[in-house]
């Protein structure tokens, strides 16, 4: 098994990839230039970074080139998760910055991404924009008091999006988290 790890210029890109290892999975870290061609995995996280995405027309590397055709999980984290909202037509906005610590609401502790984790998790963050609406027909997964939409899901597909950072160790359960997201890439 081996996730790739997309950089979109965050300063935790490492990390990402270390929670991977950590859990004895194969895990590359590859520019978001690559093409659909370059992603041979099992799995993909999108990874975060300083881009604001607030504009409609801001690109992500290539990810809009091959994000509609890839046929693994991905998780996308920060920006990443803020790209997955824009491009299936939820909707990104500059809102009140979250960074540090940050309590976050699990609303449907049923989905995989939270199985076994509480209801109430302390999170780390760092962000200024946000998605205020996911896309249509997506489920809402967990919000915070100032983050309408901290964890989403595609309706049919293994695509997963959080705004917080699971791979910093001051996130709860974010090796739990990791760990979902290799199980779904296992099946």
């Amino acid at each position: 098994m081996k996730i790739l790890v997309v950089d979109n210029g965050g300063q935790w890109t490492h990390r990402e990839w270390r929670v991977l290892r950590d859990l004895d999975v194969e895990s590359e870290i590859v520019p978001n230039t690559t093409p659909r061609s370059g992603l041979e995995g099992d799995g993909v996280v999108l990874s975060g970074g300083a881009l604001s995405l607030e504009g409609t027309d801001t690109p992500l590397g290539r990810v809009t080139e091959w994000i509609d055709s890839i046929d693994v999980p991905v998780l996308g984290i920060c920006v990443g998760h803020q790209f997955l909202a824009r491009h299936f037509g939820g909707h990104v906005r500059r809102g009140a910055p979250e960074f540090g610590a940050t309590d976050v609401t699990v609303d449907q502790p049923a989905h995989p991404i939270f199985a076994g984790l509480p209801r109430q998790l302390r999170v780390w963050s760092n962000h200024n924009d946000q998605v205020v609406t996911p896309p249509p027909g997506w489920a809402l997964l967990a919000h915070s008091a100032a983050t309408p939409v901290q964890a989403m899901a595609h309706p049919s597909r293994v695509i997963w999006g959080i705004q917080f950072h699971p791979e910093v160790e001051h996130t709860e359960g974010g090796a739990q988290i990791f760990q979902h997201f290799i199980e779904a890439c296992r099946r």
